[in-house]
């Protein structure tokens, strides 16, 4: 199976096999944003994507769903 390109362009895979990628919103109309919403937009989130979905998308990347890396999360 092919890896999605531009899925796996948008995201990064950690050395433990975590998804990481940037929150949403923060390409343009910021000014109205107040200054803690805009830090808050600058971190990144890590991503709880089902088995299905990180197999479909990013196959033989090491990628694992985020209930296999922290088994606190369900």
């Amino acid at each position: 199976m092919k890896t999605n390109k531009s899925f796996s362009k948008r995201i990064k895979v950690t050395k433990n096999g975590k998804l990481v990628a940037r929150k949403p919103g923060q390409n343009h109309f910021n000014a109205r944003q107040t200054g803690q919403q805009r830090l808050r937009r600058k971190r990144t989130q890590l991503l709880n994507l089902s088995k299905r979905i990180t197999r479909r998308f990013l196959p033989g990347t090491g990628a694992k769903p985020l209930s296999e890396t922290n088994p606190a999360v369900k």
